[in-house]
């Protein structure tokens, strides 16, 4: 029902990947007949528009699903939960090797490839369940396998189905983004939407992108055992990032034996026919003439919006490069038409796409004026150590001319990390300037990404670091740390003219 091309995203045909297909593309799934009109038309089914679809429904509306590949879109299928799995397996080798150090003796005999990626498979098709077709159709949901193309501002096909509808909703994700490398073929080059059909461990591997997806991949494949080097056009990878932060990982990505290459421009490539293997001539800042052989190749420079096929001009719908265009209420410049997820939002994460779904459905269902811009996003990169971050960076106070404090904690100084031997990160807040409301932070830490949601609840909350320094945490965590920066903000309130007066009060009352 989906093309070879389709079809190639999904591989080895095993049990698990047919159980899989089985649950998010059923090959004897019979689109219903359609309603008169749907309250609500979703077309895509990954994280913001199954979102979209199930609460809609689940609120009383009549909801349309479209999807055309995979239900569960990029998060399940070839992004979060294969990702995870992988970088899981990537931890496990790595705690062996670690074991030393708290006294353990253990070596590290044998890495079983196939098995770890029969594992991510297995894995990943016993929890596809939750986004099947038959789940959402049990909702009462009529859900569509098939391309979606807009015939007019109100009217979309799946074929040559029309289905009509009063609002909808645009939630067709992104894809991985091409950098053409003159003499390699399209074919040629991995992404992260085929990385895990990899059933044979590569003995070497280029990333290309030394952003989020190229770091932790970069790590996990050479925890397993893979000589990985990662290629970075800027003179750092995570480049958005606090700098100290990029300076902690950069540091465990070598002890795992990756190759970080900075500065580097990719000229061309070829494909050896003897060994199949791949050649790249690149240069970087130092050296302008560099070869590089290895046996794959993933490209991991960001995502692009699937704005494409869609006939959005029939409806109204204005777009560009980045996206749909949308306004503060996520809807597009036809109001009866909205968009969420990764097809018009900046931050191209599940948990964003999930909100901008729930702000959809209000706004577009129940006359709501919820706005994107009042949430409080943070993020996470997994790599070991993992990044956290929410709001204002450091640089980026500086750049916008926002005056702020900063306070940071070391893992080195927190006694949980040091029992744990987790000491390389520290927690970083960044406050209005002379307040303690919480503009901004990063944590760089094993568990940055559960910490991170302390602070994005007190932001979202206004709660500043005096409150969350009055917060009993448990003795000893390592979120202990979070506390300890409040305690931090506390001892600048103490001036030298007060400390002055209260030791004149103490000494009257001795």
């Amino acid at each position: 029902m989906f093309g070879s091309k389709k079809k190639s995203l999904i591989e080895p045909m095993d049990a698990h990947n047919q159980a899989l297909l089985d649950n998010v593309h059923p090959s004897d799934w019979k689109n219903p007949k359609p309603a008169k009109s749907y309250n609500m038309v979703v077309i895509g089914a990954g994280s913001a528009g199954l979102i979209t679809a199930a609460a809609a429904a689940g609120l009383g509306a009549k909801v349309a699903l479209i999807e055309k590949a995979l239900l569960g879109g990029d998060c399940l299928n070839s992004g979060c939960v294969p990702s995870k799995l992988l970088i899981r397996a990537g931890k496990a080798a790595k705690n062996v090797e670690k074991s030393q150090f708290f006294g353990i003796e253990s070596e590290l005999k044998n890495i079983d490839f196939p098995l770890v990626m029969e594992r991510v498979r297995r894995i990943r098709s016993e929890i596809s369940h939750h986004d099947s077709a038959e789940r959402f159709s049990k909702l009462g949901i009529d859900v569509f396998i098939g391309e979606a193309k807009f015939e007019n501002e109100s009217t979309v096909t799946v074929g040559k189905t029309k289905l009509n509808f009063k609002k909808a909703c645009i939630a067709t994700g992104a894809s991985p983004r091409h950098m053409p490398i003159d003499g390699l073929e399209k074919s040629d080059i991995l992404t992260n939407e085929n990385i895990f059909n990899l059933v044979e461990q590569p003995e070497s591997m280029a990333i290309v992108g030394g952003g989020p997806i190229g770091c932790e991949l970069a790590q996990a494949f050479a925890r397993l055992g893979t000589r990985v080097y990662l290629l970075e056009k800027n003179n750092s990878f995570l480049p958005r990032e606090d700098p100290d932060a990029a300076k902690i990982l950069l540091s465990s990505l070598k002890e795992d034996g990756v190759e970080v290459i900075t500065n580097t421009t990719i000229f061309s490539g070829k494909k050896s026919k003897e060994n199949n293997t791949y050649k790249l001539f690149y240069s970087t800042g130092a050296e302008e003439e560099l070869t590089l052989e290895v046996d794959k190749i993933l490209m991991a420079i960001g995502r692009t919006a699937n704005v494409d096929n869609l006939d959005l001009e029939k409806a109204g719908v204005e777009f560009s490069k980045h996206g749909v265009t949308v306004n503060d209420n996520l809807q597009t410049s036809n109001p009866n038409i909205f968009a969420a997820g990764d097809v018009c939002l900046k931050h191209k994460f599940t948990h964003a796409a999930d909100f901008a779904a729930r702000i959809v459905v209000q706004n577009a269902l129940f006359f709501g004026r919820k706005k994107l811009s009042v949430l409080t996003i943070p993020w996470a990169t997994y790599t070991d150590p993992e990044v956290a971050h929410v709001g204002i960076y450091g640089h980026q106070s500086e750049a916008e001319g926002v005056e702020v404090d900063t306070y940071t904690k070391h893992f080195s100084d927190v006694d949980r990390a040091i029992l744990e031997s987790e000491t390389s990160g520290f927690v970083r807040v960044h406050t209005k300037k002379g307040s303690d409301k919480i503009l901004g932070a990063t944590i760089v830490g094993p568990h940055a990404g559960d910490q991170i949601s302390e602070i994005s609840l007190a932001m979202a909350t206004n709660a500043g670091l005096a409150k969350i320094s009055n917060v009993i945490h448990p003795y000893p965590t390592q979120s202990e740390a979070i506390r300890q920066v409040g305690d931090m903000y506390n001892k600048t309130r103490l001036s030298p003219f007060l400390k002055k007066t209260l030791s004149t009060l103490l000494r009257f009352r001795r």
